[in-house]
């Protein structure tokens, strides 16, 4: 990334959303198992939905043994997000996991890319990131191997410059 992190002035504020249900926890932790995790940093924006995202998760996480290095929450609005990103960068953990409404997110996204050794391949976000649109805030060519669940129990990935979607699998069924 050359230019600077920031997102244009403008842009529309994201509304909070609606939340996790409790199934989005569970596929993510399933997600993150598939990956061979054992230890995560966990980040989020400071909406309600982010924060029930990000404590359903973790308490999923530590529940099952594994382990959280690190919860770090960001404004929607900052003079940098620097700080936030190098201590979530810092946990170095076998995998990140992200939360947050889109516009939030992106600016710390590109705050990552920008100052950090974060890498998209080694992250997992909620499916409110999963989207052309918050996709496209951070640019998808910036985001290779970013993966996620769907609301309805698929994954997503970004991979070659867009985002992939797949349909929930026949062994999952939400509970």
């Amino acid at each position: 990334m050359t230019l600077s992190p920031r997102l244009p002035p403008g842009l529309a504020c994201d509304p909070a959303g609606s939340g996790p249900g409790s199934a989005e926890p569970r596929r993510m932790t399933e997600l993150a198992l598939r990956r061979g995790a054992r230890s995560v940093a966990v980040g989020g924006g400071r909406s309600a939905a982010a924060a029930a995202a990000v404590t359903a998760f973790t308490r999923r996480w530590e529940s099952g043994g594994g382990t959280v290095l690190t919860v770090v929450t960001w404004p929607e609005e900052a003079a940098s997000w620097l700080r936030q990103a190098t201590r979530f960068a810092d946990a170095d953990p076998d995998l990140w996991v992200m939360a947050g409404p889109p516009r939030g997110w992106a600016q710390m996204t590109r705050r990552l890319l920008w100052s950090t050794a974060w890498q998209p391949g080694r992250t997992i976000a909620f499916a409110a990131l999963g989207t052309q649109r918050a996709i496209g805030l951070v640019g998808a060519h910036n985001l290779h191997g970013l993966a996620g669940v769907t609301a309805v129990g698929g994954t997503w990935t970004v991979c070659n410059g867009t985002i992939h979607v797949a349909s929930s699998t026949s062994s999952w069924t939400p509970r």
